[in-house]
């Protein structure tokens, strides 16, 4: 591996001025040219899961990769920004560097104390100065579903509105598999499964358990042992029945599972 960069400020101007030529109207490129916030934006929530794959498979040249297109990203969206004369990159740059400074007080403060639950404090103090009235105000709608739903729950936590142990979000999971299996309708079927999924959320944060890399640990798995299936029946996969697929299931996965990958943490 190369010796890491001592002067990165030149490197991230260097990346400007690409991004700026590709945005020129008159010279850039016609695909970089057309993009808008919205556009991106899907992108540079694609380029963080990739950040977080790579960081899952222990992959640092990966990584290297895809926090640069991480990075493209932000100075995309800053480059837009600087367009339309609202900000530019440096803009966020100083606003994160005085954002960690204001949030840990007891390093940069001189001598506060407090750590992390005086970060919380600002934090809602922050929330509050954005005009946020309600304690799960500001929770980003595009999370994914079960890290938002986490979230939100967290923040009701903060308040107390909370279960005192794990018996409680417990019986809600019976509660709403049979409030599913009344409905009559699938508005209320989608209604129920909806919350149904909210309280195997709660359940999972009150032990203390990531759902929502749970829930990937639990994909991948499959992932690994459908393949595993389609490896030991060949191209006659498709034709078995289901009887003799799920033979092959649970011969897959008895097996030591030998594709599974050595950093993954899935079952």
């Amino acid at each position: 591996m190369s010796e890491p960069s001592k002067d990165p400020p030149a490197d991230i101007e260097r990346l400007v001025a690409i991004m700026a030529r590709l945005r020129d109207p008159e010279s850039g490129c016609e695909w970089d040219t057309a993009q808008t916030f919205g556009t991106i934006a899907p992108y540079t929530i694609e380029e963080a899961y990739e950040v977080a794959d790579a960081c899952q498979r222990h992959d640092m040249a990966d990584l290297k990769d895809e926090l640069g297109d991480l990075l493209l990203q932000v100075v995309f969206h800053s480059r837009i920004a600087e367009e339309a004369g609202d900000f530019a990159l440096a803009d966020v740059v100083a606003a994160i560097c005085d954002k960690m400074e204001r949030r840990h007080p007891h390093i940069f403060g001189g001598g506060a104390q407090g750590g992390h639950h005086l970060w919380e404090q600002i934090k809602a103090e922050e929330r509050g100065a954005k005009g946020h009235e309600s304690a799960v105000d500001g929770v980003a709608i595009a999370l994914p579903a079960l890290l938002r739903a986490e979230k939100l729950q967290k923040r009701a936590a903060r308040t107390g509105f909370d279960w005192p142990d794990t018996s409680g979000p417990r019986a809600k999971v019976d509660e709403e598999i049979a409030e599913i299996e009344a409905a009559t309708t699938d508005a209320e079927r989608e209604e129920e499964i909806g919350d149904l999924l909210f309280a195997v959320v709660n359940w999972a944060r009150k032990l203390e358990v990531d759902a929502e890399a749970a829930l990937r640990g639990a994909s991948a798995k499959f992932e690994r042992r459908f393949k595993g299936m389609e490896a030991a029946a060949g191209q006659t996969f498709p034709t078995l029945d289901l009887e003799a697929q799920e033979a092959l299931w649970q011969r897959v996965k008895g097996d030591a599972d030998p594709m599974r990958p050595t950093c993954s943490a899935a079952d």
